[in-house]
């Protein structure tokens, strides 16, 4: 294979499949296509604009490379900044846009930002008011136009024939072997770390994963809105340049049901987390229904359930099925644009239950793996390859890499995927990466010797006072398939029992209540109620009954609200800070354990 660069993606679209569409935002209420042409033109002149501001590959070494900062939605003007960047030979370092104030200057700092591009006034204010505490930072500008910055397109205005042509000299120097990018993950404790990663690493992993998966080359639309400055969105869209698909980006997470029935795309990229909303809208609808309806409606649900079980190879089955798909879930597809052909997860495990009934649903949905330090994608279910494909597993091994599980179970990954090392950090890269091969930090099992099956973090295990070992993640994905919970986390770290804390589904159980004459006022009032706890109750004994004596969750608390980004117990990924939610929920947990 030959190793390119991951700015030849538009090269190489101008050579196999120049697009119209190759770029597209909605703008004022009006959808706005970028071809091939335009973004080549666009993201030279930015190079070159880039070149006349001084950014530089200098040595091309690590410490010694220009870097440039971007806070942003997702939105043409991001990949914009990531191509010309990487035209030049410089290193983009993308920040959330939700990122803490303190998180921000420390990033900036350590990787000695030069310039910083933000998409609104809010996040030019946020960085701005630390402008004087980073030295190194020169300018911000602005995506949007607003009176307190400079627009973007400033730069490019800078652009001479001079430095148009000094770019190409540089693009033709710049090495698959050289750094495109460092990415800070923070993770659910510590300091944020830079993962180094160069174009070899991100290319190889989007054109295996590509082969694997496969993407074809196709005039495919994809949605994009999962957040371009975590690798996993980032890596895709260099699956979907390099294939030909032209890529819409939803205006929010607030608007993503109405871009999808705008724009009927074949596919995009989720986290369980959105997939379990969508569901939970789902049923909450399904139970306002009345009479034969809401009976075929929960009848055809505990029918997909059964998908890909043995029970699900009977021809009766199938015959309900079909009955099923058309009388229901046709309307559930239609809501999704009535032309997906994949739908992939990661980030999380997701809940069995959710991939069954959303296959059974002919809505198909993929799982795969990976974390960032491997460009990221490890392992993905096959589409079209009925034996490509076990649910509850996150698929085979992409192609032309190695895995290996160590003693203790945790997965470990040798190949050019694998990240350069944490930016400055060669002692948290040595504890990282040993012989070559990366130690993920999870821990999971081989099914059938072909499939892998993530059971848990390493550093998420937890042994009860009893020195009995216990998995949360496992539990806490059983019990995230009733529709009466939201969210949980699962404790006992040195306890003498197992017990959680649970968030409902405050929808669904707002319905239950009415349909058993209990009123609702407040989240607050609703978890004190004697009948909803009682019900809960019912819930989590039931599925104990999964469990082992040791696992089973013996003791809960009902939570009034949501854990989300905003109130911090949540990592941008949509994964549980746990220790920001033991010292948030601290008192209540000691009052699980006292009572």
């Amino acid at each position: 294979m030959e190793i390119k660069r991951l700015f030849d993606c538009i090269e190489h679209q101008l050579h196999h499949f120049p697009k119209p569409d190759m770029f597209n935002a909605k703008v004022n209420g009006e959808w706005i296509h970028y071809s091939t042409e335009e973004v080549k033109k666009i993201v030279d002149e930015f190079s070159a604009g880039l070149i006349e501001l001084g950014v530089s590959a200098n040595d091309f070494s690590d410490e010694g490379t220009d870097k440039i900062g971007i806070i942003s939605n997702n939105r043409p003007e991001w990949m914009f900044t990531d191509l010309a960047v990487q035209q030049i030979g410089a290193v983009l370092v993308p920040l959330y846009p939700t990122t803490g104030i303190n998180e921000i200057q420390f990033i900036l700092n350590d990787a000695r930002i030069q310039y910083m591009f933000v998409s609104s006034k809010d996040l030019f204010d946020k960085v701005n008011s630390i402008k004087a505490a980073v030295p190194s930072l020169k300018k911000i500008f602005s995506f949007d136009e607003i009176e307190s910055a400079d627009h973007w397109s400033v730069v490019s205005a800078l652009a001479t024939e001079t430095s148009k042509q000094k770019l190409n000299e540089i693009k033709n120097s710049i090495s698959p072997e050289n750094l495109a990018t460092i990415i800070y993950t923070s993770g659910t404790t510590g300091t944020p770390k830079g993962v180094m990663l160069t174009h070899k690493n991100i290319y190889t992993d989007a054109i295996l994963s590509k082969e694997s998966f496969p993407f074809i080359d196709a005039p495919y639309k994809v949605l994009s809105f999962l957040p371009l400055n975590h690798i996993y969105e980032k890596c895709v869209t260099y699956v979907y340049l390099f294939s030909g698909n032209g890529i819409y980006y939803a205006e929010s997470l607030e608007t993503i049901g109405a871009n999808l029935k705008e724009i009927k795309p074949d596919g995009f990229t989720t986290v369980p987390r959105l997939l379990e909303k969508v569901f939970e809208r789902i049923m909450t609808t399904g139970s306002q229904l009345k009479g034969i309806k809401k009976n075929l409606f929960f009848w055809s649900v505990k029918l997909a359930e059964k998908f890909g079980t043995p029970e699900a190879n009977s021809i009766l089955y199938k015959i309900q099925l079909s009955i099923a798909n058309k009388l229901v879930f046709s309307k559930w597809r239609e809501a999704l644009g009535g032309n997906i052909k994949f739908i992939i997860t990661g980030g999380a495990a997701c809940q069995v239950k959710l991939l069954r009934i959303f296959n059974a649903a002919k809505i198909p949905v993929y799982e795969g793996y990976g974390p960032t330090e491997n460009s990221p994608v490890i392992s993905i279910s096959r589409w079209r390859d009925l034996e490509g494909s076990m649910i509850g597993t996150v698929g085979p091994v992409i192609n032309g890499i190695e895995v290996k599980l160590a003693d203790d179970g945790e997965i470990c990954v040798k190949g050019t995927t694998v990240m350069k090392g944490y930016y400055k950090r060669p002692d948290l890269t040595a504890e990282t990466v040993i012989d070559g091969w990366l130690h993920t930090g999870d821990i999971g099992v081989w099914v059938n010797n072909k499939f892998l099956k993530i059971t848990d973090r390493k550093k998420e295990m937890f042994k009860t006072s009893g020195g009995k070992y216990v998995a949360p993640q496992a539990l806490e994905n059983i019990f995230k398939g009733s529709p009466f919970i939201e969210q949980i986390m699962v404790i006992g770290e040195g306890r003498k029992f197992v017990s959680a804390l649970i968030v409902p589904s405050f929808s669904y159980l707002k319905t239950w209540m009415q349909l058993h004459n209990i009123s609702f006022t407040t989240n607050e009032a609703a978890v004190k109620n004697p009948e909803v706890i009682k019900k809960y109750t019912a819930v989590i004994e039931e599925i104990n009954k999964q469990f082992n004596h040791v696992e089973q969750i013996k003791k809960f608390e009902l939570l009034p609200a949501e854990w989300s980004l905003d109130t911090g117990e949540m990592t941008p990924k949509m994964s549980l800070k746990r220790k920001v939610v033991m010292e948030k929920f601290r008192d209540v947990i000691e009052g699980i354990y006292s009572a």
